[in-house]
């Protein structure tokens, strides 16, 4: 089987302006992610995981090294066909939620494929069975300001998964939310990956890693450490993520 995500050698370095100073975000980083698995990346601030994140979201270009996703490696994709790519493979879910005020529930989940120019009856089709399982179905002709934290989320994570992407691309989801919501969408999450959805998540949180399968640790740029869950409970899990990153700050100090 062929991999979803395939991570090789991949480095980012950012010049300044007077090209005197180098930084570099990533070094030689190589990981790869299995069609249907849920993956979280943690890390301290200034590790490089959001670097990483805009890297695999097409957003950024790396320094060398490759990113392919199901046999498609990212460097041959041309700018201008990009976001055309990003809204056909890619599902996003922020930590800000990026809806827009001016469009109800219903309209800014269908955005994507408004900008992808798919049929309004093909729309239509796809979204009372979403709506059904993420509970929005209530909501639809609501608008952004009209409703919760955590419903807003719901809508966020209804917008990527109508496209039928590849993989979600997660930042920080679980960050503006409280813990009851963030507890609804990690059970959203899983549910999701139940049924053969990919996820990738990036998060500083050790308990929305721990509903993951697997966790990868970035410090200074290199995958420093990995986890896998396997059939450890999530409660035990969540404490081994916790000690990894406790020797992870320890030995940047």
């Amino acid at each position: 089987m062929s991999k979803m995500l395939d991570v090789n050698r991949v480095s980012k370095v950012y010049t300044t302006r007077n090209n005197k100073n180098k930084v570099e975000a990533l070094k030689d980083v190589t990981f790869s992610v299995e069609p249907g698995e849920y993956v979280a990346i943690m890390g301290e601030s200034g590790s490089g995981k959001s670097t990483l994140l805009n890297i695999l979201a097409t957003l950024d270009n790396p320094t060398s090294g490759d990113v392919v996703l199901e046999d498609k490696n990212l460097k041959s994709i041309p700018q201008s066909k990009l976001a055309t790519f990003r809204r056909k493979h890619l599902g996003f879910v922020f930590q800000d939620f990026n809806l827009l005020d001016t469009l109800s529930v219903k309209d800014n989940i269908f955005l994507p494929l408004v900008l992808s120019k798919v049929p309004l009856k093909e729309m239509e089709r796809r979204l009372p069975s979403l709506a059904n399982e993420l509970g929005l179905t209530d909501l639809l002709e609501k608008f952004p300001y009209e409703i919760s934290g955590g419903q807003k989320q719901r809508v966020a994570v209804a917008r990527s998964l109508i496209t039928r992407p590849n993989i979600i691309l997660a930042d920080e989801p679980t960050g503006a939310l409280d813990s009851k919501s963030s507890k609804h969408l990690l059970d959203l999450f899983e549910k999701v990956n139940e049924t053969g959805q990919t996820i990738l998540m990036v998060t500083h949180s050790a308990k929305a890693a721990s509903r993951a399968s697997r966790v990868l640790f970035i410090k200074d740029g290199v995958v420093f450490h990995q986890l896998y869950k396997g059939d450890v409970p999530a409660s035990d899990f969540f404490k081994e993520i916790n000690d990894t990153m406790s020797i992870l700050l320890k030995e940047g100090e």
